[in-house]
């Protein structure tokens, strides 16, 4: 891709480039749709789970309000669903024909991601169950504790061939087939050093994403980048990166976290 794109007629430049790390502040729909397709060899997305709804959780002890953001507000169940299918088919339309995609969610929005790949005729390789291992109590003591994520993996059509390092994720599970269990703890301190978003992913669920679907030189696009952890993953194991936020807030934070591979 040039160092620029055009969105809706307007050229727009990356808010930060280099060596194979690309930062855009946009609209991710907007930029999503004007971008030349057939591009990427992966998405890695965690799209708004809706659910800011004025409720409170517990973190460090402490309750919190659950919100965070308006970009988290549900619009209604078919916006959002509406929403979905948009910014997926583009998703679509970017990868390459043997190109996967993995996307994160909780029961607030992944049936509705589901549903859309199955209406945009992906093929729905695996779903990961993400066991956190550390998550918070609930605090009501009217459900049970929210332990997991699921993150769909899916290739862009059914004719997709996709990449596989098999051997590679089983020496990782100690000589055995990985399952789609992972225990994986959520981000520890020492990864939000320069800075904290309320969904951040921990490198440790980015770096196996990253290795088990990709090779080395391998193009991935993250169009909800956040604090930037899929970008940290794709550049410490010799991958490009593109993503996109809204918030240059998160774009500076992705920035500094960059900034320790390149010191290292």
């Amino acid at each position: 891709m040039n160092a620029a794109v055009q969105a809706n007629g307007v050229s727009e430049k990356p808010y930060f480039s280099e060596d194979g790390f690309t930062l855009y502040n946009a609209d991710s729909l907007e930029l999503l749709e004007s971008m030349e397709a057939e591009q990427f060899d992966m998405i890695f997305a965690d799209p708004p789970y809706f659910l800011s709804n004025d409720g409170v959780t517990c973190k460090n002890g402490r309750m919190v309000s659950v919100n965070k953001g308006r970009w988290d507000r549900s619009q209604g169940v078919l916006e959002n669903h509406e929403f979905n299918l948009r910014w997926l088919a583009s998703c679509q339309r970017l990868l390459k024909p043997n190109g996967t995609i993995w996307v994160s969610g909780t029961q607030h929005v992944i049936y509705s991601i589901g549903f859309a790949m199955q209406s945009l005729d992906f093929k729905i390789l695996n779903d990961i169950a993400w066991f956190k291992v550390n998550p918070p109590p609930n605090l009501s003591c009217r459900y049970f504790t929210h332990g997991t994520e699921t993150i769909i993996w899916a290739g862009r059509t059914p004719k997709t061939k996709h990449t596989f390092n098999y051997q590679l994720m089983k020496e990782e599970n100690g000589g055995k087939q990985m399952k789609n269990l992972w225990n994986i703890m959520s981000p520890r301190k020492a990864e939000k050093v320069h800075g904290k978003h309320p969904t951040q992913k921990p490198i440790a669920l980015m770096r196996r994403i990253v290795l088990a679907a990709t090779d080395e030189g391998d193009r991935i696009l993250d169009p909800f980048c956040g604090s930037g952890t899929t970008g940290i993953a794709a550049k410490t194991y010799g991958r490009e990166f593109v993503g996109i936020d809204q918030s240059t807030e998160y774009l500076d934070l992705t920035i500094k976290r960059y900034g320790d591979i390149e010191s290292a």
